[in-house]
């Protein structure tokens, strides 16, 4: 699957500050700036848990 459902950005925020998300298409991630959080997704869907997200400031493997 390509791309990601911009409606789904109005709806979907960051669960651990509540602020806004960004979706990056490069990474396919959705980014919150706030807590310097990538969210991955997968399959299409966004694995909105801040276990699973990936700091910013981590390098990708």
């Amino acid at each position: 699957m390509t791309g990601f459902d911009p409606a789904l950005l109005e709806i979907l925020v960051c669960p651990l500050t509540r602020g806004p998300l960004r979706y990056d298409e490069e990474a396919r991630e959705l980014i919150s700036e706030q807590a310097g959080l990538a969210y991955p997704l997968r399959d299409g869907v966004p694995v909105m848990l801040v276990d699973e997200a990936r700091r910013l400031n981590d390098r990708r493997a």
